[in-house]
């Protein structure tokens, strides 16, 4: 028999972490979302969180670059969550490479009471280098699905995220007006 590598929707005496990583414009927020709703129409408790600083298309849902939403917890940091999530079966957790460094800890001891956590969120910055706390994140996981989006200089599967603004600010919250995809050949660092 074929062991899937698709979890169950309600973990039975366990709980455990999802990651869904890849550049931007991969579909990162519309898997969550696909996930999350999947989760509702079984009548699961589900708690929907996004950090405050990514109000890029909405101030109080989680929203996919093709306009699927939800709504969901704002949040400065991750101080709150284990409380907010007592009662929860699923916690979904957007852009998570914006919380502070607790977000990792905090998403374990939710997984550890029996939790099913489902994060997703970039797995490099800009540069291309490795965008904490996702290496943490992909460590710790059961299932990690990776999604890519299409170069667009080439066409080829893209796995980066070419900014195109010369800001050399790690976080500088934006979407098609400061960022592409691309793949490893069209990608490069901006002023150098």
């Amino acid at each position: 028999m074929m062991e899937s590598s698709i979890p169950h929707l309600l973990p039975k005496d366990t709980g455990w972490i999802e990651v869904i990583t890849g550049c931007m414009f991969s579909g990162k927020t519309e898997e969550l979302i696909r996930r999350l709703r999947r989760a509702q129409i079984a009548k699961q408790k589900v708690l929907i969180i996004k950090p405050a600083i990514d109000n890029r298309f909405s101030e109080n849902n989680i929203v996919s670059h093709n306009t699927q939403s939800l709504p969901s917890v704002v949040l400065e940091n991750s101080k709150a969550i284990n409380e907010l999530a007592r009662d929860a079966h699923v916690i979904g957790i957007d852009e998570v490479q914006f919380f502070d460094a607790d977000i990792l800890r905090i998403c374990k001891e939710l997984a550890a009471a029996g939790k099913r956590v489902i994060v997703a969120g970039l797995d490099q910055d800009y540069t291309g280098k490795p965008f904490e706390p996702l290496p943490q994140f992909l460590c710790e996981a059961e299932y990690i699905t990776k999604t890519l989006a299409i170069c667009m200089v080439c066409g080829n599967p893209a796995d980066r995220t070419q900014r195109t603004t010369v800001s050399k600010e790690k976080v500088l919250v934006g979407a098609s007006d400061f960022y592409e995809a691309r793949c490893r050949k069209c990608h490069y660092i901006p002023g150098e």
